[in-house]
């Protein structure tokens, strides 16, 4: 395919697979549980049956399927997380849960697209978003809603940042592209499919996408666990990374299964 039809590609299978997701959102379920395994397993399915279609020879990463260790040998592998936030799609009032879909071709993300299904918007590396102007005030950290971890509680209380409380990792990375926030710093650990899709629509928007080190974010490795992930505005790079050069490191996190990273 081309590099066009690829971008149409991951922003097309995004917005359907969120289209979807509402669909089974407005369901009835016996719980949150039932709500949370029937969204994961439909866009899922829907997916990788679109991309068995349109794309038969390259291969993918999904959070919901088995790794098969044939695509570190693959040229073109899509990194999709079929539903990010699954705790937040379960509330029916959120808003803040997104669907993701990368193209990693021979080293490189080339394509991506995150849709926020919710808001009826899916930002992509094809029409990439116009980042709006910085705001006066304090710099603004997207943070769990639920569970803040310490390293950004530290990062802001040495910046005189403000934490805004969000959801998933793609929401907290588009608000990021959307100007809702400054930066996103997520240091407790994440797998590829988290942050795949974002990082590619955040950089092709023109912002800063990092290891909390300042070192490269890398994807279709052996292991696709990522320790730790920076998106910010260019010019709050060189002092975020700084500030965070001074920080303890928390102890390595465990891993938990999928759909149970603290994003």
């Amino acid at each position: 395919m081309s590099p066009s039809d690829d971008h149409d590609l991951a922003r097309d299978l995004a917005g359907s697979a969120g289209a979807l997701l509402l669909q089974v959102r407005g369901g009835t379920f016996a719980d949150a549980a039932a709500r949370r395994a029937a969204g994961d397993a439909e866009s899922h399915r829907f997916l990788l049956r679109r991309l068995g279609e349109l794309c038969p020879g390259d291969a993918v990463l999904s959070e919901e399927g088995a790794d098969d260790a044939a695509r570190l040998d693959a040229h073109r592998v899509w990194i999709v997380d079929p539903l990010d936030g699954t705790r937040e799609f379960a509330e029916l009032g959120r808003s803040d849960w997104a669907v993701h879909v990368a193209l990693w071709e021979r080293g490189e993300l080339t394509a991506g697209a995150v849709g926020v299904p919710a808001e009826g918007v899916t930002l992509n590396t094809g029409e990439p978003p116009v980042v709006p102007a910085a705001v006066d005030g304090p710099v603004r950290l997207a943070v769990s809603r639920s569970r803040p971890p310490a390293l950004v509680q530290d990062l802001a209380a040495g910046l005189g940042a403000e934490l805004v409380r969000m959801g998933s990792a793609g929401a907290k990375a588009m608000a990021v592209v959307r100007g809702r926030v400054d930066a996103y710093v997520h240091g407790g650990g994440q797998y590829e499919w988290d942050s795949a899709a974002p990082v590619a629509v955040a950089r092709a928007a023109g912002l800063h996408t990092s290891r909390l080190d300042g070192s490269p974010l890398r994807y279709n490795q052996p292991d696709p666990w990522l320790p730790d992930l920076l998106i910010c505005r260019p010019h709050l790079a060189e002092r975020l990374l700084a500030a965070l050069a001074q920080l303890p490191r928390e102890a390595a996190p465990s891993r938990p299964g999928h759909g149970g990273v603290h994003t």
